[in-house]
């Protein structure tokens, strides 16, 4: 049967079923269109506004105790377009739509779904929640379960729960977790794809990554402490003593002497020490950091938006995870909704030779084709407009490597 010739809508449609197929973290996190941009495109810097649960104290007594709402909300920037070229000549549209695809479009698709899903591996600068020993590959069961540990004292959603991690990490657990399994089918893929695969200790998927990100600490090194007390509920920013003009990084993370993190729903403590995450790389001067930023911010056991049984006290001791100056892969553990991925759509240009747009599944794709008549070739661009945000931070944990 003779080919037909393949229209800008096939090729729009079949590219971004590929990048679908691609993904591999953006694909488990909560993705979300905005179809207000579809009339006149969007443009980056335009936002998102996302509404976060409320939370409230619970009271005693018969006596009502009316609270103000303690809604809060977060803003997803879409900041990010991304796209690739491919350059066809018109006899590639007489072929067949998968082998198209095949020769074409995989090659080219399955690169700009890595560059997406770099991105959005990103999203680690913002989680606080770290387990895993840094430098030490994960290898057991027992660290799966401390992630899940995490997510379970900070009250997060069940399921589902995914975990990303890199090939080193992937190794390790499908070694150090081959022989714990019962159900044949579990360790007939294991054995197969050599992958971990679904339903495993609580969690829907362990899907392996190329794009986890290595985080490398600050300079910081020596003893550290906190110089101010803090005495003020919502403080985002801390004091810690430095030494020169060494650095802390953003996504570096920390632990201070005595203030423990508590359960979101009991405030009470968990008896594991809050971690905190730098929000933004700082500098020392003048034998201090100042005003690091922090997150999340510091909420006593009296505030409904609680994170912490008490606040952090001048001199308290500062402890840094990981050493100074160091790379770690920075594997995830985290709730659907912990990480939000959201598109919109692209303007369709005029005075082009095609131009199409779909949607799929939370993800806008835009195609625009030119026609070359010196060398009978068709430039293509292929876009996606996004954003992406650690919106529940509590609901993830970082798995270092």
């Amino acid at each position: 049967m003779a080919n037909s010739l393949l229209t800008i809508d096939m090729i729009t449609r079949k590219a971004l079923e590929i990048l679908e197929n691609n993904l591999v973290i953006t694909r488990t996190v909560n993705r979300q269109y905005d179809d207000s941009f579809a009339v006149e495109g969007a443009k980056i810097g335009s936002t998102l506004r996302i509404r976060l649960p409320d939370r409230a104290l619970v009271t005693d007594g018969a006596a009502l105790q009316v609270q103000d709402d303690n809604e809060q909300f977060t803003t997803l920037t879409v900041s990010s377009q991304k796209h690739i070229g491919v350059n066809f000549t018109s006899a590639e549209l007489t072929m067949q739509l998968d082998d198209f695809a095949e020769r074409v479009l995989k090659p080219r698709i399955s690169q700009l779904a890595s560059s997406i899903d770099a991105d959005v591996a990103n999203s680690y600068k913002s989680i606080f929640q770290s387990v895993g020993t840094p430098g030490t590959t994960p290898a057991t069961s027992l660290v799966l379960l401390q992630a899940q540990q995490k997510l379970n004292e900070s009250a997060a959603v069940m399921s589902p729960r995914y975990a990303t991690v890199n090939p080193a990490a992937n190794a390790g657990l499908v070694e150090g977790l081959k022989g714990l399994f019962n159900p044949v089918n579990t360790i007939s893929r294991q054995f197969k794809n050599g992958l971990m695969g679904e339903g495993v200790l609580g969690l829907e998927e362990i899907n392996m990554s190329q794009s986890i990100k290595q985080h490398t600490t600050g300079s910081r090194t020596g003893a550290h402490t906190v110089t101010t007390t803090v005495s003020t509920q919502g403080q985002a920013t801390i004091n810690i003593t430095g030494t020169g003009t060494q650095t802390i990084a953003a996504g570096d993370v920390f632990t201070i002497a005595n203030v423990y993190a508590v359960n979101p729903q009991t405030r009470e403590s968990t008896g594991s020490l809050q971690q905190f995450v730098v929000t933004e790389a700082a500098t020392a001067a003048g034998g201090a950091y100042t005003a690091v930023k922090i997150a999340p911010a510091i909420y006593t056991s009296s505030n409904a938006l609680a994170t912490v049984d008490s606040f952090p006290q001048a001199t308290a001791a500062v402890t840094f995870l990981g050493s100074a100056s160091t790379q770690y892969p920075q594997n995830l553990v985290y709730h659907k909704d912990a990480i939000s991925f959201a598109t919109a759509d692209l303007l369709l240009p005029q005075g082009v030779d095609m131009a199409s747009r779909q949607v799929h599944n939370g993800i806008s794709m835009r195609v625009v084709r030119q026609y070359d008549i010196n060398n009978d070739r068709l430039p293509c661009r292929i876009d996606v407009l996004y954003g992406f945000s650690a919106i529940r931070p509590p609901m993830a944990v970082r798995l270092w490597g």
